[in-house]
């Protein structure tokens, strides 16, 4: 009953959200997406009289220590100059894997600030560790076999497929990409923020089983990331809360 309000609670936010939102594409990990938040907060405190246009070109110094280079971005994030942005998407391009996820979130921030300051309004931003498109998010979605220790059968993975890419057309979503396993199947789709997911995974599993009743009801989704075959297997012990069938152990991390 908990996890049905809250599920209808972020449901009603996301129909009452103003058009003028905007969407993280890239799938970055939560905990940086937290870490660049946090240090944000203690930037804007500290360095509210610091002219961080004047600090870009330490950015491309290979010397320059990262910490320096993730006050920067964060500095120019909050700068509403378009020289700043140019100078975030010009590191962007050449921005190692250690602060490629911070210039990301970098970009987009300033965007926003110059995008509210152009339009007179303020702009909202959703992000999620799976990141989006245009504005529709991106999940992670496990439908769970039954029969947990078979993988369906080939004619079993086509009828899951094309039920699936058939459902989200109602709802103006998009077919990624999906994968069969050993007792489920794994999909990424994107779909706009105001659709009733439940319902569009639900009819997936219910066209699905008027053809031999081989998918369990419940499933598994997520906008947070990409899960691992342990965590999945993890998640559907714990749900059913029993064992796994004999066959179908843990891989080792």
């Amino acid at each position: 009953m908990e996890d049905e309000n809250i599920y209808n609670d972020i449901q009603k936010i996301f129909e009452d959200l103003p058009d003028n939102f905007n969407i993280l594409e890239e799938q970055i990990d939560l905990e940086i997406q937290m870490q660049y938040f946090e240090f944000s907060k203690k930037v804007r405190e500290d360095g509210a009289a610091i002219d961080y246009l004047e600090c870009a070109g330490e950015l491309f110094v290979p010397e320059t220590a990262i910490e320096r280079k993730k006050e920067i971005l964060i500095g120019l994030a909050g700068t509403d100059d378009v020289k700043a942005y140019r100078a975030l998407e010009k590191f962007l391009e050449q921005a190692d894997s250690a602060l490629r996820s911070w210039a990301v979130l970098a970009v987009q921030e300033n965007r926003m600030l110059i995008q509210t300051s152009l339009l007179d309004e303020q702009q909202f931003f959703i992000s999620t560790g799976l990141g989006g498109k245009g504005k529709k998010l991106r999940y992670y979605v496990v439908f769970i076999n039954r029969n947990l220790n078979k993988m369906l059968t080939k004619t079993q993975q086509k009828l899951v497929k094309d039920e699936l890419i058939f459902g989200l057309k109602p709802e103006d979503g998009e077919f990624e990409t999906i994968d069969f396993s050993e007792g489920f199947s794994a999909s990424q789709v994107l779909l706009p923020v105001t659709a009733d997911i439940r319902q569009v995974f639900g009819n997936v599993v219910e066209e699905c089983n008027h053809y031999g009743d081989f998918l369990e009801e419940d499933m598994i989704i997520t906008n947070v990331k990409v899960l691992t075959r342990n965590e999945i297997l993890d998640i559907i012990n714990k749900q059913n809360d029993f064992e796994l069938p004999d066959g179908m152990e843990e891989e080792d991390d």
